[in-house]
């Protein structure tokens, strides 16, 4: 008997058992739905991460403030000892970036073909309004300088940027962000430039507007105002947040040696001895996306683990289903060999009953997951994602899943007496 007739035999068969099979398909199909779904889902994650973190480019790199170590040892001591055995004064651990030392960054940090500039983070708390309309208070403050735009990745819909005099000069003059320019505007946002609002009720002059960037895991990057970090220090207290420097580069093979030099000059301004840790970081953009994304790793891992639970439990009910599938074609299995039919093909048969159920379980599942993925990727706003990777493995994975539950039934198949086949009742 020709593999072709016992495979049509065995998908006529499958088909017969209408109710049966799709029971078991639908088994298998949340298995590799749980398994795909969140798969799809991490990866539409990991692309968002991309696009929020990369904006600077690969060749970027920021200095922001240390966070306290945990530290070993006590008493009055002046001196710690850090986790990598380096000694740090305790009057640096935790110690924000000032003011003075950024600008003095700023001013002295030379190297050939970068861009550099410095900014500091307000609060999430602040009101925007103009005329009778005014804003919820949760619109995020930044204070930039004139390069703020540049290394942020930001692009303006309409208008211009801060110059280096209004920064320096501490002027009242901002820019807003396409949602909050959009709340007094409607849909004409770009109408905002030129007009006077209120930010905490203090009037500024509204030079541009930015190009929408959507939002991040259901929080707007729209919702903010952008004003000069000197104004930000006098008019909202800024002088105590601790500001973020960053570097753009223009050739990236100069990374490292532009990253050295700025650390070098930092721990300067720092006032850090060659024996203390640096009281600073420094990230690059790229590095910040991958451990954002390998973050998400314990995700794929909890996929897989519930994944591999729910088809084992399919693989248990797809053997039970053979077994009964066994007892009830006894007669059947009896028939074909009193007729010549030989072991090999009745086990074929089962065997690939196994797997045709395995494969429209997953071949379902496989659909199912990626849709529940992808309506995932739809909230954040994503473009549609499919883990070809994964697709591959869950195949195969069930392929083996149809194998391994039908291998006994179909050696028990294959085993029949083919007198006693004849008489079972």
């Amino acid at each position: 008997m020709k593999f072709s007739d016992t495979f049509l035999l065995a998908f006529r068969t499958v088909k017969g058992n209408t109710l049966r099979t799709a029971l078991t398909v639908a088994i298998i199909a949340f298995g590799i739905m749980a398994l795909i779904g969140i798969i799809t889902a991490i990866k539409a994650m990991n692309q968002k991460f991309t696009e929020s973190f990369s904006s600077m480019g690969a060749n970027a790199f920021t200095i922001r403030f240390k966070e306290r170590n945990i530290r070993f040892g006590g008493g009055g001591d002046d001196l710690t000892v850090s986790q990598k055995g380096k000694k740090e004064k305790k009057s640096n651990l935790g110690r924000n970036i000032s003011k003075e030392e950024a600008e003095y960054f700023i001013n002295n940090y030379k190297f050939p073909g970068v861009v550099s500039g410095l900014s500091v983070f307000g609060n999430r708390s602040n009101t925007v309004s103009f005329a009778d309309k005014k804003t919820s208070p949760n619109v995020m403050m930044f204070g930039g300088d004139e390069k703020y735009l540049e290394l942020n990745g930001y692009t303006l819909l309409n208008g211009r940027n801060l110059t280096l005099q209004e920064v320096r000069n501490a002027q009242n003059v901002c820019i807003l962000g396409y949602d909050v320019a959009k709340k007094f505007f409607d849909e004409a946002a770009d109408k905002a430039v030129g007009k006077t609002v209120r930010i905490n009720n203090l009037p500024y002059l509204v030079l541009g507007v930015l190009d929408s960037r959507g939002s991040t895991f259901g929080f707007s990057r729209d919702n903010m105002a952008i004003i000069g970090y000197r104004n930000l220090a006098k008019n909202f207290a800024g002088n105590n947040a601790s500001y973020v420097l960053a570097v753009k580069v223009d050739d990236i093979n100069k990374m490292n040696e532009a990253m050295g030099e700025a650390e070098a000059l930092f721990r300067g301004v720092r006032k850090t001895m060659i024996t203390e840790e640096s009281n600073f970081v420094m990230d690059k953009s790229d590095s910040m996306v991958e451990r954002a994304m390998n973050s998400l790793g314990f995700l794929t891992i909890s996929a897989t683990v519930i994944g591999l639970i729910t088809l084992i439990g399919a693989a248990i009910g797809l053997m039970n289903i053979m077994l009964v599938s066994v007892a009830e074609r006894t007669k059947e299995v009896g028939l074909i060999k009193a007729i010549g039919g030989k072991s090999n093909v009745v086990k074929k048969q089962f065997l690939l009953e196994a797997v045709i159920i395995s494969i429209l379980g997953a071949l379902f599942g496989i659909i199912l997951g990626i849709l529940v993925g992808n309506s995932f990727a739809i909230v954040l706003g994503t473009g549609f994602v499919v883990p070809w990777g994964w697709v591959l493995y869950g195949i195969l994975i069930c392929s083996g899943v149809g194998l391994l539950a039908g291998l006994y039934p179909a050696i028990k198949a294959g085993k029949l007496n083919p007198i006693e086949a004849l008489r079972y009742e």
